[in-house]
């Protein structure tokens, strides 16, 4: 048992290692540089999005059918 957990932790630390080989290889930006890139981003397609500014009743595929009324 005892042979079997110190494989599994070194099998964990090679995963560990490989992830941050990973991400020490990945380009940084700067948070205030990417999070106006993204607001601009998210602005210039609000127009466009269906969340943003709701789906016409004639093309919502989800709007109730009919009504139901209990007398």
């Amino acid at each position: 048992f005892q042979n079997d957990l110190s494989e599994t932790k070194g099998k964990d630390t090679l995963k560990v290692f490989e992830q941050l080989r990973k991400e020490v290889k990945l380009q940084r930006q700067q948070v205030s540089k990417c999070s106006e890139e993204i607001k601009n981003y998210i602005e210039e397609r609000s127009g466009e999005d269906p969340l943003a500014k709701g789906i016409p009743e004639d093309k919502n595929p989800f709007k109730e059918k009919g009504s139901c009324i209990i007398s």
